[in-house]
């Protein structure tokens, strides 16, 4: 490497690192900015999320309460959930079969007195949740129903008696219950419609696992609306909320591994979702869909949601789109749009899941399938490798010429690259043939990078014991007990492999190469800056 490429490298470098450090150190970006949604009007006030416990629309009176509060405990193959009858909403929610350490993936986080999961409340969404006590009956080890009378005047002072009721339905061995929310006449009940709305639903204030926002940069939390056609996502800014106006077949909230999705079995009746990231529990942002739902016109009246709580994974995503492969016998879902992917490229990334799973039928171990990958990609790239490389030896023989040319027109530049342009077209040589390899393993490496950043099947997946015990974060060799500028409080030895490979890469490709001039050194920049800058 020549000393001005050195000096270009190095310069880069150091704009670069005190960009970065200006940026974080004056200009900090608040947690979890909002990513673009048409619709999404974000406030600038946070949002009542949990409101009075005991908040209802005037006119809404219980009739009769349950005397005791209590818990109800059902469990499956894949989740245990506990109930409170005070609401009849959910308080726990452990997947039992993804874990952290000893424990399950608890699905239904930052649960209070004042918002917990699939509570109830009349109105719109920022009416308090339904928090009396409910009479609940089980008839079978996987149904649990809570109900309660209440008494509602109209517009005209005229009272209706009717049941709300909750009925939780769970399968033996699927990721997804289903909730029935009715409302029965008890006395000449008709319609129910408090302002624009009937009443709200709201999912977990939060899913797991806990994440730190300002570490785990990897992890979030996304908002997802799907229309039948295309998903919208969004990121809420933590302690606000916004608002999705567009119709959608369903909706619900991902994190990197995990989600939570709510199908509604009538669409049509659904109005404004608002996506909340209220904090109200300590410094951990809640992440929380208010599905509102239209007056109720005709009543009695029974709405259905499906709603799918457990790993995103594209194998038991895609169950429900074929009625056989699940326990609701639901269909063309799609759910699977939910998975985090590279949009444009999600094409490829699909192709790539597809072959490691091919490859890791075969050898059962997940670090290793990337390796063979990864031999398997070069050796398809090869030719165009080879073609490169024989690109590089013509620009090798050509070298003395291109010297001479540059020395007898370097007070005439335009002479000068019209000359060489001259040469470069009768050798049939091309200066950046060098650089097509990487053009087109560029696509490639962002699929991949994506890919392995959000597939499930990495998560605790041991490679090497003591130095990669997990596919799904970094390696690490020693924890410093304090942070290093750009480079965190681990000592990784993978980034050192990878810029000590590629450096030799690039020193092997550039053989022959011109090693003068602004093509050359942009070759250098590209060979020796890159693998640098991808580094840190």
């Amino acid at each position: 490497m020549d000393r001005n490429t050195v000096i270009a490298v190095v310069l880069s470098a150091i704009v670069l690192f005190a960009s970065m450090f200006v940026r974080n150190k004056f200009f900090p970006p608040p947690p979890q900015q909002q990513t673009a949604v048409q619709t999404a009007q974000e406030q600038t006030t946070p949002p009542q999320t949990g409101g009075s416990a005991l908040s209802r629309p005037e006119g809404l009176e219980e009739v009769q309460v349950e005397t005791q509060e209590k818990t109800i405990t059902i469990t499956t193959d894949v989740a245990r959930v506990v109930f409170t009858n005070r609401g009849g909403d959910v308080i726990d929610y452990e997947l039992l079969d993804h874990k952290i350490g000893d424990k399950g993936i608890q699905m239904a986080d930052n649960v209070s007195a004042s918002n917990r999961a699939f509570s109830l409340s009349f109105g719109g969404a920022d009416n308090g949740i339904e928090n009396g006590l409910f009479f609940v009956e089980q008839p079978n080890p996987y149904t649990v129903q809570f109900y309660k009378p209440f008494s509602a005047k109209n517009q005209y002072g005229a009272e209706s008696q009717f049941y709300l009721i909750k009925r939780y339905t769970f399968a033996p061995n699927d990721y997804m219950f289903k909730l029935d929310i009715a409302f029965e006449s008890k006395g000449g009940m008709s319609a129910l419609s408090f302002g624009d709305f009937a009443y709200t639903l709201r999912t977990s204030p939060q899913i797991g696992p806990p994440y730190n926002v300002k570490i785990d940069k990897y992890e979030r939390r996304n908002f997802t609306s799907f229309t039948g056609q295309k998903k919208k996502r969004a990121t809420v800014g933590a302690g606000k909320t916004s608002e999705y106006k567009d119709s959608y077949t369903w909706t619900g909230i991902g994190g990197k591994y995990f989600t939570l999705l709510v199908v509604p079995s009538n669409p049509q009746e659904m109005r404004t979702i608002k996506y909340s990231s209220a904090i109200e529990i300590n410094d951990y942002a809640n992440s929380q869909l208010m599905l509102q739902r239209a007056p109720i016109t005709n009543a009695p009246v029974t709405d259905t949601y499906h709603i799918y709580v457990g790993p995103l994974t594209e194998k038991t995503l895609k169950t429900y789109d074929n009625a056989a492969e699940n326990a609701w016998g639901l269909s063309a879902l799609h759910l699977d749009e939910s998975l985090n992917s590279t949009g444009a490229l999600s094409w490829l990334e699909t192709g790539l899941k597809w072959c490691m799973a091919r490859i890791n039928s075969v050898v059962p171990n997940w670090g290793l399938t990337i390796i063979i990958l990864t031999v398997l990609i070069k050796l398809l790239t090869f030719p165009l490798t080879r073609k490169s490389s024989l690109a590089s030896l013509k620009m090798q023989q050509i070298q003395p010429r291109v010297q001479e040319l540059q020395a007898k027109y370097k007070d005439n530049p335009t002479k000068m690259n019209e000359e060489l342009q001259n040469l470069y077209r009768t050798n049939g040589a091309n200066p950046l043939s060098g650089c097509l390899p990487m053009l087109i393993q560029f696509p490639l490496l962002i699929a991949m990078y994506n890919l392995f950043n959000n597939y499930f099947e990495f998560r605790g997946s041991m490679f090497i014991p003591g130095w990669i015990p997990d596919l799904s974060v970094g390696d690490s060799l020693y924890v410093f007990p304090f942070q290093l500028p750009f480079l965190g409080e681990h000592l990784r030895l993978l980034p050192v492999i990878y810029v000590i490979s590629q450096l030799f890469s690039g020193k092997l490709m550039s053989v022959g190469s011109p090693s003068s001039g602004a093509n050359g050194t942009q070759m250098k920049m590209m060979m020796y800056g890159m693998p640098i800058f991808f580094f840190f």
